[in-house]
């Protein structure tokens, strides 16, 4: 995990390195930039969890350079495919460079796991002769896991463009400029922005054919158990790579505990006792939980607890650092941000339990108003594409702001396969039907590894299962006065609805004035 930064047009080096100064809190274990002929600057902060002593960037030589910023799973794998590449390193990252040289920026769908890339080359010698020659490419891998912002408005009005991995680092007079990167896309001069691979998996982008239930609440296959706990397993075990300390958040709720219990039999085969970590205020509903778990699994758990005026107090360096002023991410990034600071005190990387809800139908919203099968299964579709600038972007920001490196083994992409492969009907949920609470699936498929009143705890956000959503609602709700909000509430498009979601975004406004927050960052329906 780290920060990467680029421009491409000019080789701007000072204002390059002011780019990368904003990012040094994404790797501060090291730095270091190039300047590529007269036409690009490559920089990166590393955070150093890979190949520890060799895997220094920019990655290259005199053809080519890479930065890079993610975990590539698959490295070892991939470089086997690579006859005739001579690595320097063993960084993960290095295979993207090989790969790409060897064949072309489509072959990045390889690659599993989350990572953006920037590369530059010297000017083509021969365009006519070698129409594959790399100038310069930046690509963000299928979900969006890690981060990656440009300026694609600016290279159309003056033929400059700059990259990096939040949105703070770009000068104030390039922020009107600044979007999202797509996911699962790559970017070249000369070819412009082309797309090597979707979210989610072209072959269940629609709904299964596979039959589902005939009767609600009818007893789940015990082939779909296995197929969901066996690729889970699978992920979780590739999303332990690492040559240091990985170690587990953990809520208490299911997500979380199904990660925490296949690390923990993992590591505990390998001699080691996993770390996990809970927040949340006094007597909280996931404090209490993480704790059952924790001891049923026997981990080295570290909790803090926080009060009210701490949640308030935080608010400023929370929303700076996630870089939305949406109020379910707000609430949900402020335990985040305390359980961030919490972990990087004793590990580098953390597994998660994001995106499960999504892949299982976790949100009551899912059953509400998508009650048809096909319905329901593209929502869930929906949803997963658009991650990247909800709770991704949230995830990574609340732990690169204390140098954790945070990793999804369910947005596996082998993972969203098999877990959008089941008939929506086995996903459906019934809250007055205790044969059909959400996330059944994967309830039933880890039914012995967890106490049952883990296994089977209804769905709570992480905000409200912490504490510290009704105390933000309240006291920012008290802060704003109805006629505040109605006078202020159209600063953007859609308009602001509440007075909670106005105070978040004052904040936003300060920390990213000039920012077109609709070109990088979503907002959930319900605020």
């Amino acid at each position: 995990m780290c920060g990467i930064a680029a421009v491409y047009g000019r080789a701007d080096v000072d204002a390059g390195r002011r780019m990368l100064g904003r990012l040094a809190h994404r790797g501060p274990d090291d730095a270091g930039d190039v300047t590529v002929a007269d036409h690009a600057w490559l920089g990166h902060t590393r955070l150093s969890i890979v190949d520890l002593t060799g895997g220094r960037q920019p990655l290259g030589d005199e053809t080519l350079w890479l930065v890079g910023n993610g975990e590539v799973y698959n490295h070892a794998e991939v470089r086997q495919t690579l006859d005739g590449a001579l690595f320097d390193t063993d960084s993960d990252n290095e295979v993207a460079l090989h790969l790409v040289v060897d064949r072309g920026p489509a072959a990045l769908a390889e690659l599993r796991g989350m990572w953006a890339f920037c590369l530059a080359g010297p000017p083509n010698p021969d365009p006519v002769g070698r129409p594959d020659w790399i100038t310069f490419l930046a690509a963000r891998d299928p979900l969006g896991i890690k981060p990656l912002y440009w300026t694609p408005a600016r290279w159309e009005q003056d033929g400059e463009v700059r990259f990096a991995s939040e949105i703070r680092a770009f000068d104030e007079d390039w922020r009107w400029a600044v979007e999202s990167f797509p996911p699962g896309c790559a970017w070249t001069p000369e070819r412009g922005l082309v797309r090597f691979a979707d979210a989610v998996p072209p072959e269940v982008a629609t709904v299964p054919r596979m039959p589902g239930p005939r009767t609600p609440g009818a007893p789940i296959p015990e082939d779909i158990l296995r197929s969901t706990r066996e690729t889970l397993a699978e992920s979780v075990d590739r999303h332990l790579m690492a040559d240091v300390d990985v170690g587990v958040f953990l809520s208490g709720g299911l997500d979380s505990s199904v990660i925490a219990a296949l690390a923990a039999d993992f590591l505990r085969a390998r001699g080691r006792r996993l770390k996990t970590f809970a927040v949340g205020t006094e007597r909280s509903a996931d404090l209490l939980a993480a704790r059952v778990v924790a001891e049923h699994l026997e981990t080295d758990h570290h909790e803090a607890v926080y009060t009210a005026e701490e949640a308030v107090g935080a608010l400023d360096a929370v929303i700076g650092a996630i870089e939305s002023f949406d109020p379910s991410l707000v609430r949900s990034a402020v335990p985040n941000w305390f359980l961030a600071r919490l972990a990087a005190r004793h590990v580098k990387v953390v597994l998660t339990g994001e995106g499960a809800d999504e892949l299982y139908a976790g949100y009551g919203y899912y059953h509400d108003a998508f009650a048809e099968p096909e319905a329901l299964h593209g929502e869930l579709v929906r949803t997963i594409r658009g991650l990247h600038d909800l709770n991704l972007q949230r995830a990574d920001r609340v732990t690169m702001a204390h140098g954790l490196e945070a990793r999804v083994p369910f947005l596996d992409r082998e993972v969203i396969a098999q877990a959008l492969s089941l008939p929506p009907g086995w996903k459906a949920s019934d809250p007055d039907d205790p044969r059909q609470l959400e996330k059944r699936v994967l309830r039933q498929a880890f039914d012995g590894w967890l106490p049952d009143d883990v296994l089977w705890r209804p769905k709570e956000q992480f905000g409200d299962g912490s504490g510290a959503a009704d105390v933000l609602r309240d006291a920012l709700t008290a802060s704003i006065t109805p006629a505040e909000l109605e006078r202020e509430r159209h600063v953007v498009d859609p308009p602001l609805r509440t007075a909670e979601e106005l105070a978040y975004h004052r904040i936003y406004a300060r920390h990213l004035g000039g920012v077109r927050p609709e070109r990088t960052m979503s907002r959930f329906a319900e605020p």
